[in-house]
């Protein structure tokens, strides 16, 4: 069986249609046992459905999802999975261990406040907010795997590939990474060890005061089933499915947080580049 799963920097990418990047899983006996990235060879929306369908592909893992996508995909004969965030990686063994649902985005509000850059998506989800145009080194381009482990700076890990059991891949400078990452990569010798700390710019942003916004229960159907803590996916003006986080909710109103779960935080990384692939 092969799992897709709409990929960036690590995670679920959040837009079907505008997916660049697909992590492939292939499973046997229910485990995994490899993966790789390919490219979305610039196809959109329903035309993805064909990409993925050349690829064998029996089931896709993605955040929000169009219904002609949909339909594509069902005509195709691709089991979807809708309604996932964070890691990929984790998705997908959530999805193995059948605790993952295809619940498509759970709300459709199309007036938040969330500010939105010049790539017309959230800066939570869009790569491309976090990479310098001007970025330069000489692996800067190249497919590279890397093997990482992220703390914060009490020490407590958030993430690392050898508990994958596999190097991370990603062509570096490609904003599939966030920028520090990229930058500590790009001009790296095989084999070679470094440790990075980086400030909240240089990973996912600081916290944006804007970006958390109270709405009437009343004005936003389906809000009254939510609770505090829980991540939801509501509809930006442009169509976008935006990550959030349900802050606060009283018996009138309920609070959303629309930043990404580790803005403002500094971050740490060991990483080892194992292996260029683009000599």
């Amino acid at each position: 069986m092969k799992i897709a799963v709409t990929y960036e920097n690590g995670e679920v990418f959040q837009h079907f249609g505008h997916t660049e990047t697909f992590k492939v899983y292939q499973v046997e006996d229910g485990k995994v046992v490899s993966s790789q990235i390919i490219g979305s060879d610039g196809s959109g929306h329903e035309a993805l459905a064909g990409l993925l369908a050349g690829k064998d592909i029996d089931v896709l893992i993605c955040g929000g999802i169009g219904g002609g996508a949909q339909a594509a995909l069902q005509e195709q004969g691709i089991e979807l999975c809708a309604g996932a965030s964070g890691s990929a990686d984790e998705a997908v063994e959530a999805y193995l261990r059948g605790e993952l649902v295809n619940t498509g985005a759970n709300c459709d509000h199309h007036e938040h406040h969330e500010e939105k850059h010049d790539c017309g998506e959230s800066c939570g989800s869009c790569a491309g907010c976090h990479t310098d145009p001007g970025f330069t080194g000489k692996n800067v381009g190249k497919k590279v795997r890397t093997h990482y482990r992220g703390t914060f700076n009490d020490g407590t890990q958030f993430d690392a590939s050898y508990d994958r059991g596999e190097p991370l891949e990603f062509v570096c400078g490609a904003g599939m990474m966030i920028r520090g990452f990229d930058a500590a990569v790009a001009n790296m010798e095989v084999g070679e060890t470094v440790n990075v700390h980086l400030m909240p710019h240089e990973a996912y942003g600081e916290i944006d005061p804007r970006a958390v916004f109270t709405v009437e229960i009343a004005q936003m159907p389906g809000s009254e089933n939510l609770s505090a803590g829980q991540r939801v996916y509501l509809q930006s003006a442009q169509g976008y499915p935006v990550p959030v986080t349900v802050k606060a909710k009283d018996e009138k109103t309920i609070t959303f947080d629309a930043n990404h779960e580790m803005a403002g935080k500094e971050l740490n990384f060991e990483i080892t580049l194992t292996e260029v692939l683009d000599q």
